[in-house]
């Protein structure tokens, strides 16, 4: 029967990873709700505008001050315990000595957050509440939906094949994330830098905005989706022969490359805007989900061409060059 998701078909879980889940879930509720009421509560600062009397202003100003403590209330809980496997990437990368994801994360991270609470305990600054809670929900569907690709490995005949076939291309895209996430940390601290000897009013919202698009989510996502789509096309179709899964894998490089370097390409496409202030915060994490959804969907592409196809083999017995 045709799998309708690319994670229909799944290894076993250990109860380790069962556990793991369930608390994934958990954050991603608690950031996506926590996300929306943020949102909610940050629409007085956007419709404040001096023009009008001093009265109206004067009540919209209490409003916001309040607004900003709710916000404050509902961003720790987000910070502190939903972005938890950001802080223990942190702390593991520390210990080794090394750069990944992680570190551009939690940096965006403290440097939207720090200044937020220190506005709204002085009452003076802008505040990006709306911008962390939304980073973070949209950061942990990423990584959900990566770990769930990861899990839905060694699960149909020719698994194993197909990991040999493409470890080059997933050792290929560790080295580009790793060094994106260093060319753009740089690029970021050295843009709001300028910013910062221009228009300081503005550098940190420039450098929030640069810090939220050089996370490499997309990146991360590359391999691991069209392997997924690939591990579910092979366990629908448990019959293929050794030249129709060639076939399939061929076709899984060409999409695994696409999605990888257009994921980068949107990133260098994208950053010259934010580094000129016309990205903010919160657009530059809705920039970050769209290029991770892109990378999903063609994934899912290759999942839903490759049944197709090969249903068509199958039942006429021809020969997959003709289809690929």
């Amino acid at each position: 029967m045709m799998a309708r998701s690319i994670f229909a078909h799944n290894r076993p879980l250990n109860p380790t990873e069962m556990s793991g889940r369930r608390r994934s879930l958990v954050r991603l509720g608690l950031a996506w709700l926590a996300m929306m009421q943020v949102m909610m509560f940050a629409l007085p600062g956007y419709l404040r505008i001096e023009a009008g009397p001093n009265d109206s202003l004067e009540v919209l100003d209490w409003a916001i001050f309040l607004m900003n403590w709710a916000s404050l209330a509902l961003s720790v809980p987000v910070v502190l315990y939903a972005a938890w496997p950001v802080w223990q990437g942190v702390g593991r990368a520390v210990t080794e000595r090394r750069i990944t994801m992680d570190i551009p994360v939690a940096t965006s991270i403290v440097a939207a957050f720090v200044p937020s609470v220190y506005a709204t305990v002085t009452g003076h600054g802008e505040v990006y509440f709306d911008s962390v809670t939304m980073f973070i929900a949209f950061l942990l569907t990423a990584r959900y939906f990566e770990t769930r690709a990861k899990q839905s490995v060694e699960i149909a005949q020719g698994g194993a094949q197909l990991d040999a076939f493409c470890r080059p291309l997933m050792d290929q895209s560790d080295r580009v994330a790793t060094l994106f996430v260093l060319a753009q940390l740089g690029f970021a601290f050295l843009i709001s830098w300028y910013w910062w000897q221009t228009q300081p009013e503005h550098a940190l919202s420039v450098l929030v905005a640069l810090l939220v698009m050089s996370c490499p989510c997309a990146l991360a996502l590359a391999a691991p989706m069209s392997f997924a789509a690939t591990h579910t096309t092979l366990a629908t179709y448990p019959t293929m022969s050794e030249t129709q899964r060639h076939a399939l894998f061929i076709r899984t490089r060409r999409v695994t490359r696409q999605n990888l370097y257009g994921s980068l390409t949107w990133h260098v496409l994208t950053m010259p805007l934010a580094a000129v202030g016309w990205v903010t915060p919160w657009l530059a994490a809705l920039l970050m989900l769209i290029s991770s959804a892109a990378v999903i969907f063609n994934a899912w592409r290759l999942f839903s061409m490759s049944a197709d196809t090969f249903s068509v083999i199958l039942v006429r017995g021809l020969s997959p060059k003709t289809q690929v």
